[in-house]
């Protein structure tokens, strides 16, 4: 367990390292002389660097043993945050932004086959909740920090303290994470390999996601302008919706070990109602508080699902079937803020809800059809 929690750690560590500079964008851009939009490049560039990147390098790594590769990524993962905090200009910043990417990218790919190859295949859905329970501390909890400790102590201080949890990580794992030897276990390949169930699951991550950011990337402006809340209150709904997010990871893990079609099915499709319910419901604040925090639900249910499908039907390796879907993840964020954009400029904050919306029923109806464009009979897997 006490691996299982350093996982989970390194993950919330990645992902408070990729979102830092959403508190401190403007303190970076003063202080090193850049314009908020070339300082917005530290959060598009690592992303794009991870979406690009994912595949060849899991494919590079692939022989490399897991506990090696693991701790090799937590030292990368600390230095790239130390150099960030030392970085004398803009681009030494966005070079010690892109190590830290690099590191990232090979992370996701690997470390669900790791975690569930170091438990039993009955509870491998909920082992994988606890890393991505971690991951979804990174927003609710490092951004908030990361935003105090940078507004007090300047910038450099939020990399420097972000270091401090990374290198903890780090040492939990040289001292107690055990030789993972992937391949000789369940987790080495999918349990009921499927190219065409895998290649269908790839495309609903990238719709669902999509979906999702359509509406989230804008969140502030549809709860502005739209729904007509008070700027203050943007921190009190997105945290609630957090704190959502974080229980839908603990119902996801749970359900995909009990009924694996049916937790995505069920998280993409609370996902499109209560995306579709925002549109509907904008003028309704107390429904728009309650299903702003549903979406959080859904997508962090939804999370844990994806995974332990992967697991399932990866027709290869699972380690290069997870990284294709955590580049589809990418993709799918990608997509989604810029058809968010378009919508919004078009149609108005409110028509971004519809939008995503529509893009996660045909997440929904395109998983519903598997069996039909496969022509296999849906399992009914539980354990």
């Amino acid at each position: 367990m006490g691996n299982l929690l350093a996982l989970a750690a390194a993950a919330f560590c990645y992902v408070a390292t990729e979102t830092m500079p959403i508190g401190i964008l403007t303190l970076i851009a003063g202080d090193l002389g850049v314009s908020p939009p070339a300082a917005g490049l530290l959060i598009s560039g690592y992303a794009v660097t991870v979406a690009v990147i994912t595949i060849p390098l899991t494919f590079a790594t692939r022989n490399v043993p897991r506990r090696r590769l693991m701790i090799v990524l937590l030292a990368v993962l600390v230095l790239g945050n130390l150099l960030s905090a030392l970085a004398f200009s803009y681009g030494v910043l966005l070079a010690a932004r892109l190590l830290a990417a690099l590191s990232q990218a090979i992370f996701w790919a690997v470390v669900a086959p790791v975690v569930a190859a170091m438990f039993d295949v009955s509870v491998r859905g909920r082992v994988s909740a606890v890393v991505f329970a971690g991951a979804s501390l990174g927003p609710m909890l490092g951004v908030p920090a990361g935003t105090w400790i940078g507004q007090q102590f300047g910038w450099r201080a939020a990399f420097l303290a972000l270091a401090v949890p990374s290198l903890a990580a780090l040492a939990a794992l040289i001292v107690g994470m055990p030789d993972v030897e992937v391949g000789a276990t369940h987790a080495a390949t999918g349990t009921s390999p499927d190219r065409r169930r895998y290649a269908i699951l790839v495309a609903v991550t990238t719709l669902s996601v999509a979906g999702l950011y359509t509406a989230f990337t804008y969140t502030e402006v549809f709860l502005t302008q739209a729904a007509g809340f008070a700027a203050a209150a943007l921190a009190p709904l997105l945290l609630a919706r957090g704190i959502a997010d974080f229980g839908g990871i603990a119902a996801g893990g749970w359900a995909a070990d009990r009924w694996q079609r049916g937790s995505v099915a069920g998280a993409v499709a609370v996902l499109a109602a209560a995306l579709i319910g925002m549109y509907l419901a904008v003028d309704d604040r107390a429904a728009t508080v309650v299903l702003l925090a549903v979406t959080g639900f859904a997508i962090g249910a939804l999370t844990p699902a994806l995974q332990n499908r992967v697991l399932e039907v990866a027709p290869g390796g699972t380690d290069m079937a997870s990284a294709g879907n955590s580049v589809a993840f990418n993709v799918g964020i990608a997509a989604g803020s810029l058809l968010g954009a378009a919508v919004l400029d078009s149609q108005g904050a409110r028509v971004t809800t519809l939008a995503g919306g529509l893009l996660a029923l045909a997440a929904l109806a395109l998983f519903l059809a598997e069996p039909l464009l496969t022509g296999r009979t849906p399992e009914v897997i539980r354990r």
